[in-house]
């Protein structure tokens, strides 16, 4: 079919792939359900930092390293894992991913030097959580829904990461309580090998396959080229490396914040599954808002307003008495701008260039958010190390969201050029 009717179904390798509603609802189903259990194994590890300290002695600023690395290899893993998922299908990388996830963190409590615990949770566990990660979960649930569904579908898979973090840190605290840190360790890493039945249902057909006997397409290193030509595209991963900072500096080190503010250890798990529970109704109603309000709400002021409001946040909180219910509240306020700039950023780049390197793309903007990950996590425990406190790493994080919230202004919310267009539904 010609390009003169790019919504017509067989116009698009990926608008083959749309399925009736009770297909779509167990896509989504899958994709939410394995971000989940790996990111709700992942964002709970903070939970542990003291218990590894303790257990080791290596130092709160060698700890940081390792979860730091975690950060950054989560990133670097996911363009690969895309380009492999948009060539081959996701299946295969998600099965992988799974295990990893599993081998690494059920190695953590074995670890007892800082090269050890880099391995466990910097390259195995948080590899195999980037194998299993926005990615390629964003990519695989773009090619198979509706491309009138993508938004609301992207916000449903990132509020399965947050409904991970809400279950588990509450689940991983228990269990420290009743049976000691490194069987809740190993909990999470049973727990995480679940996810591996979605591989099944996400599996799908790789771009190249899908599209034989379509119009040519362009090969990863043209749209890879053509991505990084793109200002908007440069902005958008340049916002996106600030909420890699305070994400990866809340998830890491909120539970120290609790216990330097000299609250109860129970405030922290609470705290963190607040977090987790607000970023679901943050996820799902930047979804909404992208998918049913499309045109009217650009994702680029949406992105602003959530980097704004971050900024806030950060500087009443400093401000405000470190008490139980501030500490709540403030996670709840953070839980609704945590991840929710997943599904705008994802329709972003969607917009910009089509599905088809859709996980490639995507993955390469998630690198810079890591790049943030990793110093959000590493300089906050060199922060607390140095001063005793977190209070200049506060200060940094709400200079960086208001540097983020004018970053997005610019952006030019185009459609997918000629090349892209071509070989690729709109979003």
């Amino acid at each position: 079919m010609s390009e003169a009717a790019p919504r017509t179904p067989a116009a698009a390798p990926d608008a083959a792939v749309a399925r009736p509603l009770p297909a779509l609802a167990w896509v989504l189903l899958a994709a939410a359900g394995t971000f989940a259990l790996t990111m709700g194994a992942r964002q709970s590890m903070g939970l542990f930092l003291g218990a590894i300290n303790s257990h080791t002695g290596l130092g709160l600023a060698s700890i940081s390293l390792a979860f730091a690395f975690g950060q950054l290899c989560w990133g670097l893993t996911q363009p690969v894992a895309g380009m492999v998922a948009d060539r081959v299908g996701p299946g295969r990388v998600l099965v992988c991913g799974v295990l990893l996830v599993a081998a690494g963190t059920a190695l953590i409590p074995h670890m007892h030097s800082t090269p050890g615990l880099i391995l466990a949770i910097g390259v195995l566990a948080a590899g195999g959580a980037g194998m299993a990660g926005p990615s390629v979960l964003m990519s695989a649930t773009t090619r198979l829904v509706p491309a009138e569904r993508r938004g609301f579908a992207t916000g449903v898979v990132n509020a399965g990461g947050s409904f991970g973090q809400f279950v588990f840190a509450p689940l991983a605290q228990a269990v420290t309580a009743a049976a000691g840190w490194m069987a809740a360790v190993h909990t999470l890493a049973v727990l995480s090998l679940l996810a591996l039945p979605a591989a099944w249902v996400l599996r799908g057909q790789g771009v190249q396959q899908a599209s034989s006997g379509a119009a040519p397409r362009q090969s990863t290193r043209q749209a890879v080229a053509q991505a990084l030509a793109d200002p908007s595209y440069r902005l958008l991963a340049a916002g996106f490396f600030v909420c890699g900072f305070h994400v990866a500096f809340l998830a890491t080190h909120l539970p120290g914040v609790v216990a330097a503010c000299q609250l109860p250890p129970e405030v922290g798990a609470w705290a963190l599954a607040v977090l987790g529970l607000f970023n679901i109704v943050g996820s799902l109603g930047i979804g909404w808002a992208i998918g049913y309000r499309q045109g009217r709400w650009p994702m680029k002021r949406l992105l602003s307003l959530i980097y704004a409001t971050r900024a806030l946040a950060v500087l009443l909180f400093v401000l405000a008495p470190k008490t139980q219910t501030v500490m709540l509240v403030f996670a709840a306020v953070m839980g609704l701008t945590f991840l929710s700039t997943v599904p705008p950023t994802a329709g972003l780049v969607a917009r910009f260039f089509g599905p088809a390197h859709m996980g490639t793309l995507f993955g390469l903007v998630m690198v810079t958010h890591q790049i943030g990950g990793f110093l959000g996590a590493w300089l906050g425990g060199k922060a607390f190390e140095l001063s005793g406190s977190y209070q200049w790493m506060w200060w940094a994080d709400a200079a960086l969201a208001v540097a983020a919230a004018l970053l997005h202004l610019p952006i030019r919310e185009h459609p997918p050029a000629p090349a892209a267009a071509a070989t690729a539904q709109p979003a």
